[in-house]
């Protein structure tokens, strides 16, 4: 193949998966946009007034921006319609999104790699039923499709199931797996992993944990512990600590990353089920409130709907008016 026809290609691949993991996103969040939508019915004339305020700060919570937020954003409004900024209902969302990324936080969503020639490590935590599983298989194969040796570590070893759970996942996905049994140090199943990864040179070791309860600090403890223990044979690991939060429980994801943000070294979060829920506001919250970046969102049930996180697509999609 002539090189010019291989960066054709490449640059043809590189665009067909943007334009997928777009696609993908906007139908994710497409219900919280119609929640919004539909909400602004209300607006009519060219002012909002006390009761009209009310009305958009609701239907600002009830797709789940946290109510500091949706005040803050209620009064830029109501000072837009007064200075004629705008004028009408239609106006109001494309307002809304303008205000969100104007007065966004930059963060930075990009995954963190380990050093040439080292093994990226990434720790997950999370609490049960978060998807914690189905984000590291959904991991896993999208980093092996990449071209990635992948190695996976079942360290959520206080339930059979899970360790189990998981060894499923790796042998359909095709990556390999530190073998776990049931009550087995956590840390020791994470040592082994690194151990593996350096002896026969794989791109990342994905290591489970057990699901939690964050205000709980023995397991807390429990993932330090992981951590000290891997950093012994790897002093730079782990160099991703992701939360996997569910998308369905809005605030309550929002409280859980804060008790998480300074006790478990996250460098990044994941929210799941976004497909399923009006809530996406959650996120836009996290943004504003947690000094985490989303690095991943979960939009579907299939190994290829976890995509990484662009936030202006993200709010041009939740904020985009029909």
């Amino acid at each position: 193949m002539a090189l010019g026809d291989f960066f054709r290609k490449a640059k043809e691949t590189v665009v067909n998966l943007a334009k997928k993991a777009s696609d993908t996103l906007v139908a994710g969040v497409q219900k919280t946009a119609k929640a919004l939508r539909s909400s602004l019915d209300f607006i009519v004339g060219r002012k909002i007034d006390d009761e009209t305020a009310d009305k958009l700060r609701d239907a600002l919570i009830m797709a789940d921006v946290s109510p500091v937020m949706a005040d803050e954003l209620v009064e830029k409004a109501k000072e837009a319609f007064k200075d004629r900024v705008i004028e009408s209902k239609e106006q109001v969302l494309t307002f809304l999104k303008e205000t969100i990324k104007k007065d966004f936080p930059a963060q930075d969503s990009q995954p963190i790699w380990a050093p040439a020639g080292q093994p990226t490590v990434i720790l997950i935590v999370g609490v049960n039923g978060s998807g914690k599983t189905t984000s590291i298989a959904k991991l896993a194969h999208r980093f092996k499709t990449e071209g990635k040796k992948v190695l996976l570590a079942p360290a959520d070893t206080f339930r059979a199931a899970a360790v189990q759970q998981l060894v499923t996942w790796a042998d359909r996905i095709g990556v390999e797996y530190i073998p776990a049994q049931q009550d087995q140090d956590p840390a020791s199943v994470a040592h082994q992993a690194v151990e593996k990864a350096l002896a026969k040179s794989f791109d990342l070791v994905i290591v489970d944990t057990a699901g939690r309860l964050d205000n709980k600090k023995n397991l807390m403890n429990e993932l330090e512990k992981i951590a000290r223990v891997m950093k012994k044979m790897l002093p730079t690991a782990p160099h991703e600590t992701l939360l996997v939060l569910d998308g369905n429980t809005g605030q309550t994801a929002v409280r859980q990353a804060k008790n998480f943000e300074d006790v478990a070294g996250v460098t990044g979060l994941i929210i799941t089920k976004l497909d399923g829920t009006a809530k996406g506001g959650a996120v836009i919250s996290m943004r504003s409130e947690v000094d985490l970046p989303v690095k991943w969102i979960g939009l579907g049930e299939k190994m290829e709907d976890l995509e990484p996180f662009d936030a202006d697509v993200f709010v041009d999609e939740i904020f985009k008016a029909e």
